[in-house]
């Protein structure tokens, strides 16, 4: 079995730092986890969630706003699942 192929680079993760330090959590650790298992409707979903202006983005992973797009809606579901660890477990 081929290993998982490695996080994107370059403008992707660029995009995923953000102003606040909560949704440069959030962000990153979807793309390092889960983006390259995602598909590509997936991906591009990713894309467009990331070129939102912060207050609308925050108020999706951070509040309890709902994107009106149900792809982007799911995504942010899935963005705020994503354990803090790999195990699920919160490290000490």
């Amino acid at each position: 079995m081929a290993p998982p192929a490695a996080p994107p680079a370059g403008r992707l993760r660029w995009r995923c730092r953000r102003g606040m330090k909560e949704l440069d959590v959030l962000l990153e650790r979807f793309l390092d986890r889960h983006y390259c298992g995602a598909s590509a409707e997936q991906q591009a979903a990713f894309a467009r969630l990331i070129e939102l202006p912060d207050p609308e983005l925050a108020a999706y992973l951070l509040g309890d706003a709902v994107p009106p797009e149900r792809r982007l809606a799911e995504l942010v579901r899935w963005v705020k699942l994503t354990p803090r660890s790999v195990t699920g477990v919160t490290p000490i």
